[in-house]
């Protein structure tokens, strides 16, 4: 049994002691609401162009995708670290949606469930498939002149605005391009194209009434590069953790957009 295996039960024990902290924390938030409901669902599938819903899967893909990494690490047999680590995403995910069905203003999503189970999905079918993760989901943020029209819904100020400022949020696929290509191609393994995925002019989610305010709101796609931070050699266990965090973050590039209002744009640095 290697250290790390050893030290695995320790890890396993914080996290799950930090994870529930933060549901009790989170749970005290929702009870201090003066309006509380009766558990129910509520169906917004089709709110906010999806945004939310590319939220949900990259952030139960990372979950997954470090659960998996774990357990492999720590000598778990294959097959058990795959199937156990990639259910982590789906596992810490799905609870919340409890305390949105306990919100006046929201309700359970079981499209947001949905999203968790494909973020998990996509890292057990690739790890089965290839034994590692070549489409990699990633996040980019920009801040926007949108969320201080409505700074209770879309964020007060730079720290929130990266949570809640869907107009300012790219969703990327990263492909690792290189293990694709025959073992002797000569494509840097550090590049990877990306296609993204946004949408912009979201004040309120409701069509008409962003209307009132002259607004309407669009999808836009987007193709650009993107960097492999894993790909870049080291020796440095430090930086290894560190790439192994970026890696969740689509690196600045130039991107081309389009979408249906202002058709192709091409951005020198899209972030």
């Amino acid at each position: 049994m290697n250290r790390f295996s050893r030290r695995l039960p320790w890890y396993a024990a914080g996290g799950a002691a930090v994870y529930i902290s933060g549901l009790a924390l989170l749970n005290e938030a929702w009870y201090k609401e003066k309006d509380r409901t009766s558990f129910h669902w509520f169906d917004d599938s089709k709110e906010w162009k999806q945004m939310d819903k590319a939220g949900h899967f990259w952030g139960a893909f990372h979950e997954s995708r470090l659960g998996v990494d774990l357990l492999l690490k720590a000598g778990v047999p294959e097959n058990k670290g795959i199937w156990y680590g990639g259910a982590l995403g789906f596992v810490l995910q799905t609870p919340i949606e409890y305390f949105d069905g306990r919100s006046p203003a929201y309700g359970a999503s079981l499209s947001d469930i949905a999203a968790n189970a494909a973020g998990s999905l996509a890292v057990i079918g690739q790890q089965l498939a290839w034994g590692e993760n070549r489409l990699i989901p990633k996040y980019s943020f920009h801040r926007t002149r949108y969320a201080p029209l409505r700074p209770n819904v879309l964020g007060n100020g730079a720290s929130q605005e990266f949570l809640k400022d869907y107009n300012g949020q790219t969703y990327w696929i990263s492909v690792n391009l290189a293990k694709f290509l025959p073992s002797q191609s000569r494509f840097p393994k550090w590049l990877n194209p990306a296609v993204g995925y946004g949408a912009e002019e979201m004040v309120f989610n409701d069509p008409d009434t962003n209307r009132t305010i002259g607004l309407e709101a669009y999808r836009q796609y987007y193709l650009s590069v993107d960097l492999n931070w894993q790909a870049i050699p080291t020796q440095s266990k430090f930086l290894r953790s560190a790439f192994y965090v970026l890696s969740i973050f689509k690196f600045p590039a130039p991107a081309l957009e389009y979408n249906g209002r202002k058709g192709w744009k091409m951005h020198a640095l899209h972030y």
